[in-house]
């Protein structure tokens, strides 16, 4: 029985894989949507070869199979067309409704001979579409082009035109072009002499252009010849420059952070904060702001000392603001990092909503009991511990 069903196996799988995907390519080209016969066809005979393979007939299998295949191969290259080719052939069937071989034989000629062109494209290679594509669009505008000289024709044939309103009319052409080009002409030898002039005139335009960009070119050479000679003295004296803009810069700097490090110095007592320097930040520990006891809530008797809080932050109005907070060491390690970020967010927050400090200036960090600046085995240095600190980084660019 294993042996029996592993044959069966081996039939399906070599019977049926070519017709799978011959139908998954026809699936891909829309077969089902632009040839609905053939793939209705197909289905059925494809239906009809699995069921045989089910009974074990396998020679009527194949035999369904070798007529199935070549139908999904036709459903999916007329899908193909049909899907690069149904706006050509839309407009080259409309054209011949509307009679453009008697009016414009030439011209529809040739959008149905590249109609023809594309078509045998698809039939060589399907899987190639580039160059059908193209021919289709040509086919697109020379039928177009075909409609509008139909249209021009049975115009003159339902106002009366004769043969010389149609030669003034080209002639209209031409003269507006020359007046578009600042050039007098004359039509009394034919309008032939007056498009060579102006073809000539054009081309001599062409060529000043390209002679232009030439030039541009050329000069845009030499600038950068000249860009980097400048460059090589830049590099020769702009070390020594380079430095000695950087000290002026820093002594600057330097400068402008000392003098509003005082004035930031000015805004609090003793015993509301305590201002240091860290590199170019300032750190203004709030000795006089404190919590309940593991509490996060900031009271409003502390107004005034955040309203300080907000002046000295505004001595450097672009600065960067973060807000961290410590605890002494009761407590567990994990808890005492939860506390002190939930009170930095809470003084964050009371300075982002109470004094409008934006919110993308200011962040709130909690190091628990990780960075003490006193013994946490005393009562004061505990409460030293328990700290909030207002880093200010002063933004210079």
């Amino acid at each position: 029985a294993f042996t029996k069903a592993k044959k069966a196996a081996e039939n399906a799988s070599t019977i049926l894989a070519p017709l799978i995907k011959a139908r998954e390519d026809a699936i891909a080209a829309l077969a089902e949507t632009f040839s609905v016969d053939l793939w209705s066809e197909a289905e059925e005979l494809f239906s009809a070869a699995a069921k045989r393979l089910e009974t074990g007939d396998v020679d009527g299998a194949r035999e369904r199979a070798a007529e199935t295949e070549p139908l999904y191969r036709d459903a999916e290259l007329e899908g193909i067309k049909a899907q690069h080719l149904s706006h050509t052939r839309s407009l080259i069937a409309q054209g011949e409704q509307t009679g453009l071989s008697r009016y414009a034989p030439k011209t529809f000629a040739k959008a149905q001979f590249l109609l023809v062109q594309a078509e045998e494209e698809l039939n060589t290679n399907r899987y190639d579409t580039e160059l059908p594509g193209r021919l289709a669009e040509q086919a697109n505008y020379e039928a177009r082009h075909a409609e509008l000289i139909a249209n021009h024709i049975r115009e003159t044939e339902t106002e009366a035109w004769n043969v010389e309103d149609v030669i003034l009319l080209y002639e209209q052409s031409i003269l507006e072009i020359a007046a578009a080009a600042d050039k007098t002409v004359r039509l009394d030898e034919g309008a032939q002499p007056v498009a060579d002039e102006l073809v000539l005139y054009i081309e001599a335009l062409h060529r000043r252009q390209q002679q232009m960009q030439v030039d541009i070119e050329n000069e845009q050479q030499r600038s950068v010849g000249l860009e980097e000679e400048i460059r090589d003295l830049d590099e020769q004296l702009g070390t020594l420059y380079q430095e000695r803009s950087l000290l002026i810069q820093r002594l600057e700097a330097e400068a402008r952070i000392r003098d509003q490090f005082a004035k930031i110095n000015t805004i609090f007592a003793p015993e509301e904060a305590r201002v240091s320097r860290e590199d170019n930040s300032i750190i203004v520990r709030l000795v006089g702001l404190s919590f309940e006891s593991g509490g996060t809530d900031v009271r409003p008797i502390y107004d005034s000392l955040l309203q300080k809080v907000h002046d000295a932050v505004e001595v450097f109005p672009r600065s960067k603001i973060t807000v961290e907070g410590h605890t002494d060491s009761r407590g567990g390690a994990r808890a005492n990092v939860a506390l002190s970020r939930n009170r930095a967010e809470a003084v964050a927050q009371y300075l982002t909503n109470k004094f409008a400090i934006p919110a993308h200036r200011i962040s709130a960090v909690g190091y628990g009991q990780t960075q003490p600046i006193a013994n946490n085995e005393t009562e004061q240095g505990r409460a030293n511990n328990r700290r909030i600190n207002i880093r200010i980084e002063p933004q210079f660019q």
